[in-house]
Order: structure tokens, then C-alpha cells, then sequence
């Protein structure tokens, strides 16, 4: 099994060591960090909910923070594979190297999404759909985006308790205005699901951002931990250990 899975990491590891290259003259690595709560619905209780706190730093290590954000949301699933969400957050990005004048940037978000899951052992896949509602420093904006990501659970058949996993996305933003292709995000993270609680995920996330004349991106390291509520008489079945953002 270790075997397998230095065969699976070995191919990440390498793909980020590149990535760095490539784009070390658009800037340094930066780091996220992710804590969610999340109570998720089933057949029995369709109704959930779950809420996300955020932290970047555009330096390795957490240092020189620049960035937070906080959001929830409320759940439906209209079944195991389909789940409908409203979600809100705040957002706010600051000078790093002067944090003492307060945000440069404010935010706040509405968004409605739908999931689908798809589960073709041993693969896993999710399709996230979002439409956003957005105020930034008090102008309306409108974004939509679409997210792909795929789990590969290492050391069972399905990612339950005591359960390694990869997990690759990449996720598109469109606008209404020029550039209509805004941004674009590709992440790979070894994860670990401890039990039917907590899950911890570490990998790496780069961010490339479109203007009309230019583009920049980022690299990141992306540490997350999941809390899971359980409620009584939930019915069993495999979550997928996705994160909010």
C-alpha cells in the first residue's frame, strides 16, 4: 500500500515543483487555511447546513497575512447525489505589508449551487455549479463558476473512517463583463479521514487571475480540517470529504 501510494503522490509532487517554476516570476507561495463545520443532510434529514471560516497569507508559513473570509450556508438534498444550497459569506483583503489601514477590499456574497455526485469505483467525482451575487466595496457584480473535483480513496473502497485520499480539482469563474473568464483554480491534497468526524486535507491550490491586457498567479500550500456533525438516525452512506470554498 505505501508503495501505491508514492506512486500516486510521487506525479503530484512533482506537477507542484513545476508549477513553482513556471510561475515563481508572478509570485512567492502563499498559504490558505480552511476550518469547516459542516451538518450534512440526507434521506432522512434533507435539510443541512455548514459554515467556513479562511485565512490567507501571501507568504509560505502563514506569514504576512492579507486575506480572511467567513461563510455559511443551508443545505437540501434532493437526494444523495443532488444537493441544492444557499450560501452568504464576508470577504476582506489587506495590505500585508500595512495592516493597520484596514481592508482594501470588502465583500459580500449570495450564491446558490447545486452538487451532483457521481461514484464509479474507485473514483469518486463531484460537479459543483455556483451563481454569485456580489457586492465589492459596494459595486454589484454578478459571477458564475463550475468546479470539477475527484477523489481516489488509497487504502479502502470507499473514503469512510481510517481512509486516505487524494483530491485533484479545477474550478472555472465566468463574469457577464469583459473578462468573462475571470479566474481559474487547480488543486491537488492528500487527505485523511480520521473517523466519521473529523477529516484533515493538505496540499497545494494555484490561483491564476484574468485581467483584459494581463493575467497573474499564485501558489499556494492549502491546510484544511473538516468537522462533520452527526445527527441521530442518519442514514449511512458515503460522503464525499469536499471542501466549501
Amino acid at each position: 500500500m505505501l508503495k501505491n501510494i508514492t506512486r500516486l503522490i510521487l506525479p503530484l509532487i512533482i506537477l507542484t515543483v513545476c508549477s513553482l517554476k513556471v510561475n515563481a516570476q508572478d509570485s512567492k507561495t502563499g498559504t490558505w487555511g480552511i476550518v469547516t463545520i459542516v451538518m450534512p443532510g440526507d434521506s432522512v434529514h434533507r435539510w443541512g447546513g455548514y459554515t467556513e471560516f479562511q485565512g490567507r497569507t501571501n507568504g509560505a508559513g502563514f506569514s504576512q497575512f492579507q486575506y480572511y473570509e467567513a461563510k455559511a450556508g443551508v443545505s437540501y438534498d434532493i437526494d444523495k447525489n443532488f444537493i441544492a444550497l444557499l450560501g452568504t459569506g464576508t470577504y476582506h483583503t489587506y495590505d500585508y505589508f500595512d495592516l493597520g489601514k484596514g481592508p482594501l477590499t470588502n465583500e459580500f456574497r449570495v450564491w446558490e449551487q447545486m452538487t451532483i455526485n457521481q461514484f464509479l469505483t474507485p473514483l469518486k467525482f463531484e460537479h459543483r455549479y455556483r451563481v454569485e451575487q456580489r457586492w465589492v466595496n459596494g459595486d454589484y457584480r454578478n459571477r458564475f463558476r463550475y468546479r470539477l473535483n475527484m477523489f481516489v480513496p488509497l487504502n479502502n473502497k470507499k473514503i469512510v473512517a481510517k481512509t486516505w485520499f487524494l483530491s485533484v480539482f479545477d474550478e472555472i469563474f465566468f463574469t457577464n463583463e469583459v473578462p468573462n473568464f475571470e479566474r481559474n483554480r487547480v488543486s491537488a491534497a492528500l487527505g485523511y479521514q480520521f473517523d466519521k468526524k473529523w477529516i484533515l486535507q493538505a496540499g497545494w491550490i494555484n490561483q491564476r487571475n484574468y485581467t483584459p491586457v494581463t493575467s497573474s498567479a499564485k501558489n499556494n500550500m492549502m491546510f484544511t480540517l473538516m468537522y462533520r456533525i452527526n445527527r441521530k438516525n442518519t442514514a449511512d452512506h458515503e460522503r464525499l470529504p469536499t471542501t466549501n470554498d
